[in-house]
Parts: structure tokens; C-alpha cells; sequence
């Protein structure tokens, strides 16, 4: 096979700004409504919207160097490009785009297991052997329309991401309506929670916006990409505050929080029940299963991209394994491996924790490299780089604090995980070069 076919193919200005929105969304959605509600509030307590709002605002200071350097160099690698740009094809590099990579793989394998577990909602299953067999199905439903190319993937996410903000907000605003806008059901509750609660559940909250990069991963094919991937992330973030809110308030004015806690991976159906009745409770399954698959979709779409872009940096190792085809579509075969693999033998919490450190981390890379090298190029604002590096680590921080009381295996696997990796890249790539070197000296 030529060089040439090795290579991964981008279709420039293939995505409409209206399908990046809806990509953008459709990641955010699937995680944030139906994936982490419950396991924000199991921090939070009551004020679990507050949560939302604070990753909000969070993602919102985040977005300002995605932003800028998207608009400077617009790239199909997005998160690769930036951290190119900022270290150089290094371990720096390497390493961050990886755990941004597999942040995404661990959110695709998350809002799978969402997928299977709210499908089984009608059937009052709630775990066994058929929750990890449909997450790995809707993972290769997801492989198969991405197969199809960027504008089968851009107008299923366009029709979902309509279906579903659509019915997910007719359900905020029925369940408040039924509750004669009250929110007096969350606030009836056996246990206690503290402001560190209520910080680290930020963390989970800032996973749930954090689809707004696959706009940035999607970069050079997103129509007058210098204008509109700015643009889409604005929208993206924007339309998701509205409904991660409208359905916070629904489903507390509906269940208290140790209700929402006992259903944390299945609440919103739990929450319909009582406030629409079984109709309610069926039709936001449906939702869910639209949401989540699409949100699979959409995240297998830019994972598959960033890989394919390190590849071609020679910043991973890669193997054909036989395979035909351009590279993008080995790294769309190796996305949805690991993200089976994931959801087979992990659990929901367990998976949104190890994607927290992952993502985390690499954001305050990100912004200490715009900082600290670009920021003139691109007209990044210090004071709102500073602010949104301090946000991610005192966050961090909370979050940890809270899951060593709770569970130190999390906080060993993920900060054992983010160190392994680095040391990893950076063998790899002394090897490589240490090669190239005497290739040339030959």
C-alpha cells in the first residue's frame, strides 16, 4: 500500500456550523444529562445545579484558549495541533494529546454503559451481562456510521442533537410544571454535604462540557473554520447551560437526593416516572437512547481524528495490524477497541473518575502552554488563562480530597495512569529519534 493511502484524509469543509454545534452537543448531552446527573448530586447534595453552573463558567474560561488557538490555526488534530504549537513534537505533547484522547475513549465507554442501562430501564434491569453486551453494540453502531464519512456522521448528529434538546427541555419544563415549580423534593435528604462536595462535583460537571472539543478536533473541517469553531463552542456551551439546568430543577423537583443517588445511572427515567407517569417514563428512555448513542457517535468521530493526527506527528507508536485503508480509519478500529474494552470491566463512576484526572490535567497543560508561549499570537487574555488554570486545580484538588475518603483506588489508578503515560511517551519518542538519528548517520 502507497504512503499516500496510509495516510489519514480530512475533507475540508465538509461540517456545517450547524453539524460542529451539533456534534459539540450531542458529546455534552449524552454525558452531562443522563451519564453524571446522579453522580454530581451524590457530591453536591441539594445544590447539585449549582454544580452545572460553576462547570459552566469553568468550561467557559477553558474554552478562551481552545478558542484562540483554533481561530489562529484551525486543525483537524485540534488538541494536537494546540499542544504542538505550544511544546513542540515532544513528550509533552505526546503525553497531554493522549490523555485528552483517552479522556474521550473513557467518555464514549461511559455514556455506552448509559446507553445499555437506561435501554433496560423497561425491563427493570439494571445490571448483568446484558449492560456491557449493548454498550459495546451502540460503540460499533457508532464505528459503522462513522465508516460512512464526515457527512453521514454531521447530518445524523444534526437530526439527533434536534430530537433530543428538544425533548430533553419538554421534559425539564413538564416535570417543573407537574411540581408547581418547586424544587422542595431535592431538598429532603438523609445525609450531609459539604463545600468540598460541592467543589469536586465541579469535576464532574466540567466532564460534562467537555465535548465542546471535538468542535476543536474537528477544526479544518468545519466550514470558514477561522470564524465558525469559535462560533460552534460558543453555541455548544450556551445550549447545553440551558438544558443541564432545565433538567436539574426537573428531576429535584421530582425525587429527593438520596432518591437520586439510590437511581444515579438511571435517574432521569426514575424522575419521569412520578412527575409524566409511565408514558413520561418510557418516552425519556427513548431520549436517553438517542442522546447517548449519539453522543458515542459523536466522540468516536473526533478521537478517531487526534489519533490519526499523533500518528502522523510520529508522536504514538503505530501498527497497520494488516489492515487496508488510511490511517484514520485504524485509529477509528482502535477508539472503539478501548472504549469496549472499558465498558466491559468498568463501572460508571469508576470511568468518570479516571476521565476527570485525565482531561484535567491536560487542560492545565493547555492553558500553562498558551500562557507561557502564545498568547501574543493568538490575543489570549492572561488574566482569563490564570483564572481558568487555578479553577481546573482547586477543583482537582476537592475532587481528590473527596475520593480518598471514598475510594483511593481511583486516585492511585488515575495519578499512577497520567504518570505511566508521560513516562511512556517519553520513552517512545527517545527511541524513535534515537532511530531517525541513525538512519541519518547511515
Amino acid at each position: 500500500m502507497s504512503g499516500n493511502e496510509r495516510e489519514s484524509t480530512y475533507e475540508e469543509e465538509s461540517i456545517s456550523l450547524s453539524g460542529a454545534v451539533a456534534m459539540g452537543t450531542g458529546v455534552m448531552i449524552g454525558a452531562g444529562i443522563f451519564a453524571l446527573t446522579g453522580q454530581i448530586a451524590e457530591l453536591a447534595g441539594p445544590l447539585f445545579p449549582l454544580a452545572f453552573i460553576a462547570g459552566a463558567i469553568i468550561t467557559g474560561l477553558s474554552a478562551h484558549s481552545y478558542v484562540k488557538m483554533s481561530n489562529t490555526w484551525p486543525s483537524s488534530g485540534g488538541i494536537a495541533m494546540i499542544l504542538n504549537k505550544c511544546y513542540g513534537p515532544g513528550a509533552i505533547t505526546g503525553g497531554a494529546a493522549l490523555l485528552m484522547a483517552l479522556s474521550m475513549v473513557i467518555a464514549e465507554s461511559l455514556v455506552a454503559r448509559t446507553f445499555a442501562t437506561y435501554l433496560l430501564q423497561p425491563f427493570d434491569i439494571t445490571s448483568g451481562p446484558l449492560v456491557p453486551v449493548l454498550a459495546v453494540g451502540v460503540i460499533l453502531f457508532a464505528f459503522f456510521v462513522n465508516i460512512a464519512g464526515n457527512r453521514s456522521v454531521g447530518m445524523f448528529s444534526i437530526a439527533m442533537a434536534v430530537l433530543k434538546i428538544g425533548g430533553i427541555a419538554m421534559f425539564g419544563i413538564a416535570a417543573l410544571w407537574s411540581s408547581g415549580f418547586s424544587f422542595s423534593e431535592a431538598l429532603e435528604g438523609s445525609q450531609d454535604f459539604g463545600y468540598t462536595g460541592l467543589i469536586a462535583s465541579v469535576a464532574l460537571a466540567i466532564l460534562s462540557f467537555k465535548g465542546f472539543t471535538t468542535i476543536t478536533n474537528s477544526g479544518a473541517e468545519i466550514t470558514k473554520p477561522h470564524r465558525n469553531v469559535g462560533r460552534a463552542i460558543a453555541i455548544a456551551i450556551m445550549l447545553c447551560v440551558a438544558i443541564y439546568l432545565l433538567v436539574a430543577f426537573g428531576v429535584g423537583s421530582s425525587l429527593s437526593i438520596d432518591e437520586i443517588i439510590r437511581a444515579r445511572d438511571y435517574s432521569l427515567a426514575k424522575a419521569a416516572q412520578p412527575a409524566l407517569g409511565q408514558i413520561g417514563f418510557m418516552l425519556t428512555v427513548v431520549l436517553a437512547v438517542v442522546a447517548t448513542a449519539s453522543a458515542v457517535l459523536a466522540s468516536v468521530f473526533a478521537v478517531s481524528r487526534m489519533l490519526a493526527m499523533l500518528t502522523e506527528m510520529k508522536l504514538i507508536p503505530h501498527s497497520h495490524f494488516g489492515m487496508p485503508g488510511p490511517i484514520q480509519k485504524h485509529t477509528l478500529v482502535y477508539t472503539v477497541v478501548i472504549a469496549a474494552i472499558l465498558a466491559v470491566f468498568f463501572d460508571l463512576s469508576r470511568i468518570a473518575s479516571l476521565g476527570v484526572y485525565f482531561y484535567l490535567i491536560m487542560d492545565m497543560i493547555i492553558h500553562w502552554g498558551v500562557l507561557r508561549y502564545r498568547r501574543e499570537e493568538t490575543g489570549a487574555m492572561p488574566a482569563i488563562l490564570i483564572s481558568a488554570l487555578m479553577a481546573d486545580a482547586v477543583v482537582l484538588i476537592a475532587f481528590t480530597a473527596m475520593k480518598l475518603q471514598s475510594d483511593p483506588i481511583i486516585v492511585a489508578t488515575g495519578i499512577g495512569s497520567v504518570v505511566l503515560l508521560m513516562g511512556l511517551e517519553r520513552i517512545y519518542l527517545h527511541t524513535w529519534l534515537a532511530e531517525l538519528e541513525d538512519a541519518h548517520s547511515h
